[in-house]
């Protein structure tokens, strides 16, 4: 292909919108026949820089659409009109053990898509384009508010949709890593739910006291959301991750305060000390440590911890208790919590007090611990650092990044449909758009 005499050109539909939102990726007036390489590269804020790139050939009418036609070859193959995006990895030379992360919400993700002549593999950033174009990718919706919350010691960020609600409200729980992570309350927020991502592994006052919060906490960023303005105070759920999973099973069925109108657990499990506090828990772990395993690859698999799961009651949440709708995220091949166990001896114990009609489980074969919004890269593996003791490790999380992303994409649709249905009831959510 002469590039003098071809003017290829690309588009991608929208440009501009939410993380979980597909596009198409339209390849016009190249020479019918043209063997050709679609690129995406993206750069972090943490310096990491990520690429995916997929081998097509134009049609008869020098076209390729990436969502209708088959990729050839390359980090994904097979007709996926959002590969370039779940398939995206970091470029050769990279330090290993590396999970992409959103840190500040309020810029968009920026990808750069281009077109390169011939079926490559490398060299990308060395090569000339024929065409490129910038992709802007956001978790957080024109309007959407970003409130941080420092009340009742609390360290946290509330995201309210736009306009003048009130909202259903949302407490947004990740896992035992810490930090005050945020990107999934923002997108949830852009889909029409009041919000708040909680910090309870490191927040300011633990950092302060060197003391773990106790179960208080939870109950206090309960109150604080359900007593803000432009929230239901009614209508509330929880939404928790690995460790968050444990909290949200927990103050689901015991707390007196907390009264949910439904709560969903990701990659989790009901086993912990029911009594216990977060330290209580952590103390539980490190005492099972003996089993914990390393592969061929040194990287640390911690889901034995908590097998076999326990005959005694007072290690395990009474999910007998449990009175509002819960769904169990579930991937079959966590290497990090035995969530797969754990779902089964729910449904079992929940069968038993004859709430079971309250339990929806989603259960994904070749699927991961990490189990994010929808196009998020795959992490099978990544650096880890443990709270208590900063020790670093190489976490085997699990999964194959194909099962993996179709699970992404189908959990998240079935929970927005969850939450909207049970907080929202006949409502019409307030969701955001770009247009």
């Amino acid at each position: 292909m002469d590039r003098k005499q071809c003017c290829v050109q690309l588009s991608v539909q929208p440009s501009r919108g939410l993380v979980d939102e597909k596009f198409t990726v339209l390849v016009q007036n190249a020479p019918p026949g043209s063997q050709l390489t679609l690129h995406a590269l993206h750069r972090c804020e943490d310096g990491h820089t990520w690429e995916a790139f997929a081998h097509y050939v134009s049609n008869a009418s020098g076209t390729v659409n990436v969502s209708k036609d088959p990729s050839l070859g390359g980090t994904y193959s097979g007709v996926e009109s959002v590969g370039l995006l779940w398939s995206l990895r970091p470029i050769p030379g990279s330090k290993p053990g590396l999970r992409m992360r959103k840190l500040d919400v309020q810029i968009p993700m920026e990808i750069v898509i281009s077109v390169y002549q011939g079926h490559q593999t490398e060299g990308f950033i060395s090569q000339a384009a024929l065409t490129s174009v910038l992709v802007e990718r956001w978790y957080m919706a024109p309007g959407i508010r970003r409130v941080p919350v420092t009340e009742g010691g609390l360290t946290a960020t509330l995201f309210l949709p736009s306009g003048p609600g009130p909202f259903p409200g949302l407490l947004d729980l990740w896992g035992g890593g810490g930090k005050l992570v945020e990107y999934r309350a923002a997108l949830l927020a852009s889909h029409g739910f009041a919000s708040m991502a909680l910090d309870y592994m490191t927040p300011k006052i633990t950092l302060e006291t060197g003391k773990m919060v106790d179960n208080q906490y939870f109950e206090t960023a309960y109150r604080v959301l359900q007593q803000h303005p432009q929230v239901l105070d009614s209508s509330i759920g929880m939404l928790g991750l690995s460790l968050g999973t444990s909290v949200t099973l927990k103050m689901t069925a015991y707390s007196k305060v907390i009264k949910l109108r439904c709560a969903v657990c990701i990659s989790g499990s009901h086993v912990q000390p029911v009594d216990g506090s977060i330290q209580d828990m952590m103390m539980f772990f490190k005492k099972n440590a003996e089993k914990t395993r390393f592969n061929e690859e040194n990287q640390v698999i911690w889901r034995d911890l908590l097998l076999p799961i326990p005959t005694d009651p007072a290690l395990k949440v009474d999910v007998g208790r449990v009175q509002c709708p819960v769904m169990l995220v579930v991937g079959e091949d966590d290497q990090n919590w035995p969530a797969y166990e754990s779902a089964q001896d729910m449904k079992e114990m929940m069968e038993r007090a004859g709430n079971s009609h309250l339990l929806t489980i989603l259960s994904y074969p070749n699927t991961g611990h990490l189990i994010e919004p929808p196009y998020s890269p795959h992490t099978r593996v990544s650096l880890f650092k443990t709270v208590n003791d900063h020790q670093k490790l190489m976490a085997l999380w699990g999964g194959d990044t194909v099962p993996h992303s179709r699970a992404q994409e189908d959990a998240w649709r079935k929970t927005l449909a969850f939450l909207r249905e049970h907080l929202y009831g006949s409502m019409k959510p307030a969701v955001a758009s770009f247009l």
